[in-house]
């Protein structure tokens, strides 16, 4: 109210006043007076005007701090992908309330403004990727939605945006499991209606073939509203279709098979026959064939698998060189990208964020000499350090570093830079072995054979971080320069 009586003084003092000379005329000056009580009362009308506002946003500063409680007491080191995801939608949401407020204030330099707009809020694409991470969890990992929300719970409008994003990417069980998750959290407070709700999950039981759900949910929305013709003319086809159909999938429970041996290694499904291979496989403290440098401090060498041969280094690198790496790559990281035709793409199957760092950090030079001591190659014409960030539901579906070049990758080097509670392994899913992240330690293996060739058995993955913060860094290592270390052979077979 304050703001309109505001403008309208201003308006009338501007008709009053505009287009006349004022030292030309005693009697234009004597109305002087009258235009100061006007300036008087519309300056008093603005600062009500302003307090009001102030008054609205402390309000809303009081609301969103009461929120802030239950953020994790170190939230660099957020483990739980669905308090994530709800840090994502509570910015988004939070800070554009924020901007609408400030957007009100009537002073005419607002700072505040100018910091939102440099401000790094969450896009509407950040909270559908995000979404789509835990879908993709779900996936995999076989979970239902009470089981991906067991430390933190979902309220019933962010249930259904995670639903919603299901449902446009044709998921359709995974979408009805959340609509339904989402029904049963409705409160008085939630923006999402039943009525949006039962429409979802009919739509969501027709599309997977349940008709027999879509039709329960359909006749419920239809009793809410018997005058919705849309309604009725969808359960009376719903209805046809059943008496036609003879089968129907139960949309309730999730098929908890594994698909491909991928899946099965990332749930931790190993073969019997591959335990007992592996227990066969020994430790040994190394010198790499007698280097100086490793005479006195040998490195903990642990066989992983034999064919192909994958080897786990122990200590290899330390908690503070860690950290150092951390902090100089936070700033820097962006989206993995995957290599095709020739070039680097954003893709589905690979969810990181991740940067090359330069070679001129006195840490990257000590862990260069470290890779060469322990694998006995030369890091001269080795890519720089790869150092990635896995997020909400991140993973690296199966691929084969080697890229068919010349001079192609002949080895990896992958360091662990933090444990994973839950997910998050390497995996070779044609050789049948998974490799758990622990902090400290480093894998290695070779990507071509002696002759040259791709090894298809080094194909691998990173499974999704089902819990946990997972940190990696990678050294790729080419052919050029291993000449002599590592010789090639002339045979098909090597």
């Amino acid at each position: 109210m304050a703001v309109k009586e505001l403008a309208i003084l201003v308006v009338f003092s501007l008709t009053v006043c505009t287009g006349h000379e004022f030292f030309t005329s005693t009697d234009k000056i004597s109305h002087l007076f009258e235009e100061e009580g006007f300036l008087l009362s519309a300056f008093a009308s603005y600062i009500d005007a302003e307090e009001d506002i102030i008054k609205k946003m402390k309000s809303v500063l009081l609301l969103l701090q009461l929120r802030t409680h239950t953020d994790p007491s170190d939230p660099s080191e957020i483990k739980d992908p669905v308090a994530a995801f709800n840090l994502l939608i509570r910015l988004r949401s939070d800070w554009l309330s924020i901007e609408k407020y400030t957007l009100r204030s009537l002073h005419e330099y607002n700072v505040y403004q100018i910091l939102l707009e440099h401000a790094q809020i969450p896009q509407l694409e950040d909270l559908m990727g995000a979404a789509s991470g835990l879908i993709s969890l779900q996936e995999l990992y076989k979970l239902y939605p009470n089981n991906i929300t067991k430390e933190t719970s979902l309220n019933a409008d962010n249930a259904c945006f995670v639903g919603s994003v299901a449902y446009s990417e044709d998921k359709f069980q995974h979408a009805f499991l959340w609509f339904l998750y989402s029904l049963n959290r409705l409160t008085e407070y939630s923006t999402t209606t039943e009525e949006e709700l039962l429409q979802y999950l009919s739509d969501s039981a027709y599309h997977f073939g349940s008709l027999p759900t879509a039709i329960y949910f359909s006749k419920w929305l239809f009793d809410l509203d018997p005058t919705n013709d849309e309604v009725k003319v969808q359960l009376d086809l719903y209805r046809l279709l059943h008496n036609k159909r003879k089968s129907n999938p139960d949309i309730f429970t999730l098929n908890t098979e594994s698909s491909n041996s991928y899946e099965a290694l990332c749930r931790g499904e190993i073969d019997e026959r591959t335990s007992r291979r592996q227990r066969a496989l020994s430790c040994r403290y190394s010198t790499g064939g007698g280097n100086p440098r490793l005479m006195y401090a040998p490195v903990k060498e642990e066989e992983e698998w034999d064919e192909p041969r994958i080897i786990r280094f122990h200590d290899i690198i330390s908690d503070q060189e860690i950290e150092i790496l951390k902090n100089i790559s936070r700033p820097l990281l962006s989206r993995s990208e995957v290599f095709q035709d020739g070039r680097g793409a954003v893709s589905k199957g690979r969810v990181s964020q991740s940067v090359f760092l330069q070679d001129d950090d006195p840490v990257d030079a000590l862990v260069n000499q470290r890779i060469a001591d322990a694998t006995g190659l030369s890091m001269e014409t080795a890519e720089l350090l790869h150092v990635q960030n896995y997020g909400i539901g991140g993973r690296y579906e199966p691929h084969n570093d080697a890229l068919n070049i010349r001079n192609d990758r002949i080895a990896t080097f992958l360091f662990y830079m933090s444990d994973v509670e839950i997910g998050g392994a390497t995996v070779f899913p044609e050789a049948g072995v998974a490799v758990q992240p622990k902090k400290g330690s480093a894998v290695f293996w070779y990507n071509l054979h002696r002759n040259g060739k791709v090894d298809s058995n080094a194909k691998h993955a990173g499974c999704p971080v089902l819990w946990g913060n997972k940190w990696v860094a990678n050294k790729w290592i080419y052919e050029f320069g291993q000449e002599f270390k590592r010789p090639c052979s002339l045979s098909e077979w090597e």
